[in-house]
């Protein structure tokens, strides 16, 4: 975050230099392609990166084996204690490689984050701690949020969003869940939730911490909206009794405004946006399931449209993966039975191969479009 900081304070000042006319506009751009050289030659090599972030999991996954191992030979005190110093141990390391090896302190503290949530539920299985569950849960979002407010890095903050967001959402599986219209409110939240990340970068506004995000985003959004497709689904595991209206002020309010407030914050000016968004995750959710294949559709046009307006390529592929996935989901569900099995297999086989090559054509020339206007 440090070096993005120090990359636009020098950036400004060469374009007031620039403007001032203290150097020409050539002069401003070889300073420019020489620190972007620098940059590059000081950059990470992604090999190197790869084995940091596997090692990382290796090694977490090493000591939680380690530990399930021998758990049950120990008493409560070294139990209590092995599970402190695990944590202590990976942000300690964390501190002393922050000088020496950056990557590698972000790896660290990042393992030691995800061992303060182990931490805290082995510390109530050790004592037999008799608590409201989702509480640990918030005691972890904590955490997540202090070590972020301490190091600001984007695992933290990537740490940040995914339990803030769980805590609530385990609060109210703990609460109502059971009741008939929970379930929709919960996918509905999570639905728009993975929205508000996936567009959390705007040109100009492209950190790791809005990058990560993206990407907790996009893992969100195909299966959240597969489960809002088939909602009935909440009905097996629903008592016949209706939710209460106050939870369902409650939840639906936190539901859509939350995401809402979150692009706000992200996106300014832009988050009207998100608002049409949250319009169409309710008429999702309200359509039914030959609806629903409707709204995906125009969903999928959608992120198309917001991917050429803000000049980004991941939303035009999203939505054209989203358009491909809804149309061979109508097939499977509307179309497939009706037909004999051989007809079937050849239908689908003549959908994959032209309705993959009209989308690809259709993608490219987007990208294409897009490529274009950014060198205009």
């Amino acid at each position: 975050m440090r070096e993005i900081e120090l990359k636009a304070h020098w950036e400004s000042r060469l374009d007031q230099w620039a403007g001032a006319g203290l150097i020409d506009a050539a002069a401003a751009e070889r300073i420019r392609d020489f620190e972007a050289k620098r940059e590059k030659d000081r950059g990470m090599r992604w090999p190197v990166l790869v084995a940091i972030g596997l090692g990382g999991l290796l090694l977490g996954a090493g000591v939680l084996l380690f530990v399930a191992a021998h758990w049950d030979k120990l008493a409560p005190g070294e139990r209590f204690g092995m599970v402190l110093l695990l944590i202590g141990l990976f942000h300690s390391g964390g501190a002393l490689a922050a000088g020496r090896f950056a990557v590698l302190s972000t790896a660290l503290h990042a393992i030691g984050t995800i061992c303060l949530g182990a931490g805290i539920f082995l510390t109530g299985q050790i004592f037999n701690l008799q608590e409201h569950w989702p509480g640990g849960v918030m005691l972890w979002a904590l955490g997540a949020w202090a070590a972020w407010a301490l190091l600001r890095d984007w695992p933290q903050s990537a740490l940040v969003a995914v339990l803030s967001p769980m805590w609530l959402l385990c609060e109210w599986i703990e609460v109502v869940l059971s009741r008939q219209g929970a379930g929709r409110i919960l996918v509905e939240g999570v639905l728009l939730l993975s929205i508000t990340y996936l567009t959390a970068v705007l040109p100009g506004k492209e950190t790791p911490a809005r990058k990560a995000l993206v990407w907790i985003g996009g893992l969100m959004l195909i299966p959240s909206t597969f489960v809002l497709m088939h909602v009935s689904i909440f009905s097996f595991f629903s008592t016949p009794s209706p939710l209460p209206l106050k939870y369902q002020v409650l939840g639906w309010t936190a539901a859509m405004t939350l995401p809402i407030l979150l692009a706000w914050c992200l996106r300014g000016k832009e988050f009207w946006m998100n608002l049409v968004a949250g319009l169409w995750v309710v008429g999702l959710g309200a359509a039914g399931y030959l609806g629903s294949h409707v709204m995906c559709a125009l969903g999928s046009i959608g992120s198309i449209a917001w991917g050429i307006r803000e000049g980004r390529k991941a939303l035009i592929n999203l939505g054209i993966a989203g358009f491909a996935l809804t149309v061979v989901s109508f097939y499977f569900s509307m179309i497939f039975d009706k037909l004999g099995r051989s007809t079937a297999l050849a239908g689908m086989g003549i959908l994959f191969l032209a309705g993959g090559w009209l989308l690809e054509k259709m993608r490219r020339k987007l990208t294409a479009r897009l490529e274009e206007k950014g060198k205009a």
